[in-house]
């Protein structure tokens, strides 16, 4: 194979794979330029078994491509040494004899250049360096999808269902890029067919077997805010920010919003008049029911609103003895189904919301037939009172209705001590 027809060979890929004309070049130099090292016995070290301090050896050879017609020219360079010079290199040497053959006046010491064509490669070589360069285009091309994915993780991208597998869908964009969509990233209801345009938010790029592997999800909580960003013009101009998420995918989510224009309803706007701007959020999710609520700053009035339609009657902040952030929350009775939610779900929810374990506790409305605990104050000293109030134990019963250990955990009180306010309680309450 001469130059020319190398040349023509390898125009092929850049039409094919869509390279530009200097990329193609440039990968074609790099590789001719290995090729040679190889064939001419120039050993670099590379990685750790590389010698910092140690000079790699030099090149005798220039690689010349010209960048118009992709014309070859390749020359190798000679120290030029007595026909019985001893210890000869072949690859850096010429024998004055055969130099001769070449320049007429070359002497001992000069520097003779010997053009070499493709085809005086060899067969091996040649076929090396189709290799080397198909390698070297794939590991560019590579590079360019990583690239190209790794600036957009984050983002909302659509592509087409290639085939479906027990543990993940296999997608194709429109540029023929995969991207796989595993099971645990795919809401439980999701069904795919083959064509299917399928739309999920680019989770992560990995390099997997030398590959770029583009990993979509459509659980993830960044899907649900950038659906909310395509779909409501406020958000995406920055005129309301989504501070807080919350979500079991499928099922339900909860999104807390905020404005600092008076002028706008955050959470109407996000609704759209009669539902119309979130119903196509929730279709995309597979009928998620989402909730929207204003997020504050203020802690308590933003669990209160978290764990909405509930209305809360009391509300006590406090850490459990292992220092995590806890809540107890009274409701009336009527509201306490609707607190916790179907399977827990309301409640789990308002919690990672918030970021506090919330615990839903059954208000006592019938007060009056109730005793405070602060008449107590003359057998039961304040102090103790005080550390039942801190857990939102304000009344002899709702004291009474907890078990000692549970008591003693939260108050932080001896189990003695407990055990004689119980008694105190009772006595007055049904003796």
């Amino acid at each position: 194979m001469g130059n020319k027809e190398f040349i023509e060979a390898f125009k092929e890929y850049k039409e094919e794979r869509l390279i530009s004309h200097d990329e193609l070049l440039g990968i074609l130099q790099e590789v001719l330029e290995s090729t040679l090292r190889k064939k001419l016995g120039i050993e670099r070290k590379k990685g750790k078994d590389k010698d910092p301090e140690a000079e790699q050896p030099e090149d005798n050879f220039d690689v010349i491509i010209n960048p118009d017609n992709g014309d070859i020219e390749m020359w190798v360079y000679y120290e030029v040494v007595d026909d019985d010079a001893e210890d000869f290199n072949p690859n850096r040497q010429i024998r004055l004899s055969d130099a001769r053959k070449i320049d007429p006046e070359a002497e001992v010491g000069d520097e003779i250049s010997k053009e070499v064509k493709i085809e005086d490669l060899g067969r091996r070589y040649v076929m090396r360096l189709k290799q080397l360069f198909d390698s070297k285009l794939t590991e560019y091309e590579n590079k360019q999808v990583f690239d190209f994915f790794k600036d957009r993780v984050g983002e909302i991208y659509t592509a087409e269902v290639n085939h479906v597998r027990r543990k993940a869908v296999y997608l194709i964009d429109d540029e023929g890029h995969e991207l796989v969509l595993p099971k645990e990233e795919q809401i439980p209801s999701d069904s795919f067919r083959k064509d299917e345009r399928v739309k999920g938010v680019i989770k992560k790029v990995e390099i997997h077997n030398n590959k770029p592997l583009v990993v979509l999800s459509r659980t993830d909580n960044n899907f649900l805010k950038k659906l909310f960003e395509q779909e409501i013009p406020e958000i995406e101009e920055g005129l309301i920010t989504v501070n807080k998420i919350a979500r079991i995918p499928g099922v339900k989510a909860k999104v807390a919003v905020s404005t600092f224009d008076d002028r706008i309803d955050p959470v109407g706007a996000c609704v759209g008049i009669k539902g119309s701007r979130i119903h196509g959020i929730v279709r995309e999710l597979r009928n998620e029911n989402i909730d929207v609520i204003n997020y504050t700053d203020n802690e308590e009035l933003f669990i209160q609103r978290a764990i909405s339609p509930a209305k809360v009657v009391k509300l006590y902040l406090y850490n459990n003895d292992k220092g995590e952030p806890e809540a107890d929350i009274y409701v009336k009775p009527d509201d306490v189904s609707k607190a916790i939610g179907k399977k827990g779900v309301n409640v789990a929810l308002a919690s990672m919301i918030t970021g506090r374990q919330l615990n839903i506790k059954r208000y006592e409305e019938n007060a009056e037939e109730d005793i405070e605990l602060t008449e107590f104050e003359n057998e039961i000293a304040p102090s103790i009172i005080e550390a039942f109030r801190k857990i939102g134990l304000d009344y002899a019963k709702s004291v009474l209705e907890h078990d000692v250990d549970y008591l003693v955990r939260r108050t932080g009180l001896e189990e003695e001590t407990v055990r004689e306010v119980m008694d105190i309680l009772r006595e007055e309450l049904y003796d």
